[in-house]
């Protein structure tokens, strides 16, 4: 029979160990077994030491026995063994078997073993109850004849020694041809696929186990590289319309009205993404850029120069709130130059259009009219701008702001609303660390605004302990004085309402990933701040009497956010209670000071994200993250982004606390990730993600379908599942 990767693994190993690791471990083929890696090495002639583990813990060690004792139990039939097993520091545990049968013959004084079982204190001493064991020598001599021991995850009646031994089976019934090119391997001195599963299973030594992993974590690489060039090459085959702006145009007159100078970077920007607009092949460009740094401009720029060129610019925005406060700023930004065609508008102007699910069928209409006719150059919208019944005149450029809360789909769909490959410009204000960028956003040019524009005074954040009720206190008179001074503040809670039942659910209906385990809330206690409940304590507050205190949240009708935001922006509004809504575009220079409830909620990047909407005028920003967390690891999360007001390298701090999330998908956060072997914060794999971008370049210029490389190919569908595939596919 020939084995391959797909075979049913009942047809190569015992029958009754496949099954134990079908139903434990999900385990069903050679290829799932090949890749139910050893979690741990041992090494029989050094290693198994008992300090190396905390009580409660599963303890792997490699002991021997230094006494045995069998007797009869006092309180029921049957016989026990107690024995005690010695590790190699000389420290001693007990261990216990209320049933001596089948033991007492094997745990003799003098036997070696891998004991695998729970550490548990008792009596002063550690000990272990019914541990499983695996002995080193006699049977098992030819197996671990180099004293490396695999210890996997545990499979019920089943011991380490026995999937080893499964193990040679399979390794010795599969050939498995490698899918990758020879020349590669030579290249990089990769041992082949076959080899690295031995290596990784049946080692002889620490560094078989590191050569192994190097294959496979290259391996993963190359599949995402791989995918992601050919998403390249296919998007460089197709064509766009050059979009050049007139010398004398509507972007010269825009520029000529700026009342402020454009920082370097945005310049530098600018350029890059004039020159991508001016090329036959469409633009795809991901512009990351601290918090206010200014992303709005440049890419209200690139839609002037795109209707200067004759088409039309979308911007697609995530919720209403934010839409509708980038036209509001377009607008204002614009002047008469957003009124083109209309009375008092300027001459060679444009017209602004909004476009959200909220909008009454009249307005709707109109506004789809003056689209597909192309009276309007720029369309603002939220999901809205990618219905079926939204066709546009002659569409030149799309801009999706904050990417990373769009599907897939969704992006897709608002890019074929163009008659030819519309160049498309994606913003992040959550800065993207290098690692992550080259990995996930790998087929898109990269721009990056690191430079806060002149003027823009410094943030100030403090941790405030919620356990210590003068420190709130204070706070509340701290806002009171900047209202004082003539400014405003947000007071943001992670949730909306005290029963919410989406209570960790942010305003775009997305689980909020960040937060420790520890912090999640505990029935017994009070909790988590909610926008109604904090919003009537604040209006009760002393400290703040006076003050007119609102609210908003994404459940609140379309109509009343915007009266909101438009009421705050106007100043009418002092203090603003708030969930995740204000996170991206709500832009208020007058407010000054924010006060962030149960900050251990929130993750570096969304903290960062938040504090950006103070301190965006010239009077400087104070920002007080609340907590009752006690955990360490909270605090100095906590205590980091109070340090520093550097996003890029907050994002690296968060990156390297909670890994990279998902990143074959479109979750972005969070402890789960598509990748199984790489670890992008580790600089050896940044290594092979970058030797795998050239490697995979280079393929897939020599051959873009990779039909001399059918073993790669199939690689690619095997490792990516079809939601993975088309992440990216359509970037």
């Amino acid at each position: 029979m020939q084995v391959t990767r797909g075979t049913d693994l009942a047809k190569v190993i015992d029958k009754r160990v496949a099954g134990r690791l079908a139903e434990a471990r999900d385990v069903h083929t050679v290829g799932d077994f090949l890749d139910f890696l050893p979690r741990r090495y041992i090494d029989a002639n050094t290693a198994g030491r008992l300090a190396e583990f905390q009580v409660g813990e599963m303890a792997v060690l490699v002991a021997t026995v230094v006494n045995a004792n069998a007797r009869s139990m006092r309180n029921r039939k049957g016989r026990m063994l107690e024995a005690v097993i010695e590790d190699a520091d000389g420290t001693t545990a007990r261990l216990v078997f209320f049933r001596a049968y089948g033991h007492e013959q094997k745990l003799v004084p003098g036997a070696t073993a891998l004991f695998r079982g729970k550490l548990e204190a008792y009596r002063g001493s550690f000990q272990l109850s019914h541990p499983e064991y695996t002995f080193t020598t006699d049977d098992s001599a030819s197996v671990y004849a180099s004293g490396i021991v695999p210890t996997y995850l545990a499979v019920p009646k089943t011991t380490d020694l026995s999937l080893t031994i499964a193990m040679q089976q399979v390794l010795g019934s599969w050939e498995g041809e490698d899918p990758l090119p020879a020349d590669l391997l030579a290249r990089h001195r990769l041992p082949s696929m076959h080899e690295a599963y031995r290596l990784l299973h049946l080692p002889t030594s620490q560094a078989d186990v590191g050569r192994g992993r190097r294959r496979l974590r290259y391996d993963e690489a190359l599949v995402v590289q791989t995918a992601l060039a050919a998403r390249r090459a296919q998007y460089d085959a197709q064509t766009a319309t050059p979009r050049v702006p007139q010398a004398d145009g509507l972007l010269a007159r825009f520029d000529e009205r700026l009342p402020f100078e454009l920082t370097a970077g945005q310049q530098e920007v600018s350029a890059q993404i004039a020159a991508d607009l001016a090329a036959e092949r469409p633009m795809h460009r991901l512009l990351q850029g601290e918090v206010g740094s200014g992303k709005t401009i440049v890419a209200l720029r690139a839609m002037l120069a795109t209707v200067d060129a004759g088409a039309q610019a979308a911007l697609l925005a995530p919720t209403e709130v934010l839409a509708q406060q980038h036209e509001r700023s377009v607008r204002k930004m614009l002047g008469d130059l957003a009124e083109g065609g209309m009375l008092g508008g300027a001459d060679g102007g444009t017209r602004v259009a909004l476009l959200t699910g909220s909008m009454s069928k009249s307005a709707r209409e109109r506004v789809l009219l003056d689209i597909v006719s192309g009276e309007v150059g720029i369309v603002i919208g939220t999901h809205a701008l990618i219905q079926d019944n939204v066709n546009f005149f002659d569409l030149g450029l799309v801009v999706v702001d904050e990417q990373h809360r769009f599907g897939v789909e969704q992006r897709d769909a608002l890019r074929g609303k163009g008659t030819r490959t519309p160049h498309v410009l994606v913003m992040t204000a959550t800065p993207i660390p290098r690692t992550v960028a080259i990995t996930v956003f790998g087929d898109m040019e990269t721009s990056e605004l690191r430079q806060l524009p002149s003027g823009r005074a410094p943030i100030v954040s403090h941790v405030v302990p919620a356990a210590r009720p003068g420190w709130l206190q204070r706070s509340w008179q701290r806002v009171a004085e900047e209202v004082g001074r003539g400014h405003q503040a947000y007071v943001v809670c992670p949730r909306i309402g005290a029963e919410d039942p989406d209570a960790f659910l942010d305003d775009y209906g997305i689980a909020n990933p960040w937060a420790d385990e520890s912090d999640l809330p505990d029935p017994t206690k009070q909790q988590t701040a909610s926008v109604l409940e904090t919003l009537d304590t604040l209006r009760a507050e002393p400290a703040l009497a006076g003050l007119r205190i609102e609210m908003l949240h994404g459940r609140m009708s379309a109509q009343e956010k915007e009266l909101a935001v438009s009421e705050f922006a106007a100043g009418r509004i002092h203090v603003l209670v708030s969930t995740t809504v204000i996170e991206v575009g709500v832009d208020v220079p007058n407010s000054t000071m924010m006060v962030i409830m149960d900050a251990e909620r929130f993750g570096i990047s969304q903290l960062h994200q938040l504090r950006g909407r103070v301190g965006r005028g010239s009077a400087g920003g104070l920002c007080l993250l609340v907590t009752g967390s006690e955990n360490p690891v909270t605090l100095q999360r906590l205590e980091a982004v109070a340090a520093t007001n550097n996003g890029f390298e907050l994002a690296d701090l968060d990156l390297s606390l909670r890994r990279e999330g998902d990143v074959l998908g479109g979750r972005q956060s969070g402890g789960k990730s598509g990748l199984k072997h790489l670890r992008i914060t580790h600089p050896k794999d940044v290594e092979l993600i970058e030797l795998a971008r050239a490697d995979a370049t280079q393929l897939i210029a020599d051959d873009p379908t990779l039909a001399d490389h059918p073993g790669l190919a199939e690689l690619l569908w095997e490792r990516l599942d079809a939601e993975q595939v088309a992440f990216l596919e359509r970037g």
